[in-house]
Order: C-alpha cells, then structure tokens, then sequence
C-alpha cells in the first residue's frame, strides 16, 4: 500500500478506472506547460529534489585542514487538490451507468493543471521561478486587435534570435488570445493560427492561467519539469454519503535559459 491508500477506499476496481480515465481526459488538454517545456521523470513520490550541479562554499570544515561545499539542489513541491463524490452516483457508475456526475472531479483536475501552468509560465512566490519573470527581454503588449499578434510574435522571435536562441519556437496563448486568434481569419480568409504556425515553426497551445502569451524556444535544454509523483488520485476519508478524494502531484521547475522565452503582456 502506498501514500495514496487507495485499496482502503470503498471504491471498485471499475470505478478506480472510471476516475483515472476522466481525470486524464479533463487534466490533459489544460496542461500547457508540458507540451512546450522538457518534461523529466516521473521519479516517484520519494524523488524530493532536483540536482542542480552546483555547490556552496561552507564558512569553515568540520576539523582543521578540511574545507567544505554544500550541493546545491531544487527541492520538488507537492500540489492537492480535494474534492468529494457521491457515493450514489459511484454505486451507479459500478451498476453501468454511463452519465456519473464527476463534476466535483472535472474542476479539481482543471484546478490543479491551472495551478501547474501558473507555476511554470508566472512563477510561485518564494518557492518557483517561472518562465516570464525569468526572461529579461522586454514585455510587450499583445493588445486587443489580433492584427497586431503576427508582428508581436515575429519580434519576440527576432529577439530570440538576436541572442543566439534557436527553434522551433512555441506559443502558449491566455485563453482569451486563444479564442481570438482560432475565430480569426486575416484578410483573404488566411487563418491566423497558420500564420503563427509559419513564424514559430512549432506549435500554439491553448494554456489557462497564462495571461497574454510566452514565446519560447523549443530547442531543448532551456525549460525543465521535473516530475515525482505525476498526477494521480488518492483517497482521504468517506461516510455514508460521500467519498473524499484528492488528485496530487510532485514536481519542480528550472529556468536554466532565461532568455530563451519572451513574455507578451495581454
């Protein structure tokens, strides 16, 4: 038995399969940053820091004649996030029932690839460095017109350029610049979203909880997650009517180029 207790649930094996798969299908089209940034591991719910390769020199050694470095590591961060379901509606899913409401589920899995994406892309005060507070090129604006978006993001890949970044390159684009650019059509009917495709050379990536849009390199080595525990439900407690659950994951997130990425503000 692991951490996650699930065998002490009062959940089937059919009902376990259910919640996994609806899980995978609510979380994954929400998680932006893996399709754009390295993804290492998972290492497991033990893996607990990431090894940055680097030292610190100790003010004095443990005896006379003997110096002293520290190891310098990245430590990974666990996220939750709760949520309960009729124990009704699961007896129902384990007697065929084909329309189990797991609406409770469905927001804790977009919660928590939301929270993902925030950490990567903006950052976690104190504890993660994300990719546009990294960058130190300039910020700027996408604006509302989505006539400005091609020059906008052949700038941002112009200054890529400039400092010796290649591609591909990718685009996570906010929601709201999502949807603006996939209802666009350019004058003559050319579709925005190729135009974007044919300037970065890689993809563009729907990502909730990403306010304006990050171009960044694709080229590998810059952007790293690292990966402990990948997603996964638990279970917490139950009673009568409902069964507590969790989905949880483990990770930690480096910058080791930071400008190989260009923030575009909404």
């Amino acid at each position: 038995m692991n951490h996650l207790l699930r065998p002490v649930a009062p959940l089937s094996d059919t009902v376990w399969k259910l919640l996994d798969e609806e899980a995978r299908a609510r979380a994954t089209p929400a998680l932006a940053a893996r399709k754009l940034v390295d993804f290492s591991g998972p290492f497991g719910w033990e893996h607990s820091a990431t090894n940055l390769g680097r030292t610190t020199r100790l003010a004095s050694g443990p005896s006379e004649g003997v110096s002293g470095l520290k190891r310098r590591v990245l430590p990974l961060v666990e996220v939750r996030a709760d949520f309960e379901l009729s124990r009704a509606e699961l007896s129902d899913a384990d007697r065929g029932a084909d329309d189990t409401d797991l609406e409770a589920l469905d927001k804790a899995a977009h919660q928590i690839a939301l929270a993902e994406n925030v950490a990567v892309f903006h950052g976690w005060p104190s504890v993660i460095t994300g990719i546009a507070e990294a960058s130190p090129h300039k910020r700027p604006a996408l604006g509302e017109e989505t006539d400005g978006y091609p020059r906008q993001v052949a700038g941002a890949v112009e200054r890529l350029l400039s400092s010796g970044i290649t591609g591909p390159y990718g685009l996570a684009l906010g929601p709201d610049q999502y949807r603006r650019v996939v209802e666009t059509a350019e004058h003559g009917g050319y579709p925005l979203l190729d135009h974007l495709r044919k300037i970065l050379e890689g993809p563009i990536v729907w990502a909730p909880g990403v306010e304006g849009a990050v171009v960044l390199s694709m080229r590998g080595g810059d952007f790293v997650f690292e990966c402990g525990q990948d997603l996964s439900i638990g279970y917490d407690s139950h009673d009568n009517e409902v069964v507590r659950l969790y989905l949880e994951e483990s990770f930690s997130f480096h910058v080791a180029t930071p400008e190989a990425a260009v923030a575009l503000k909404p």
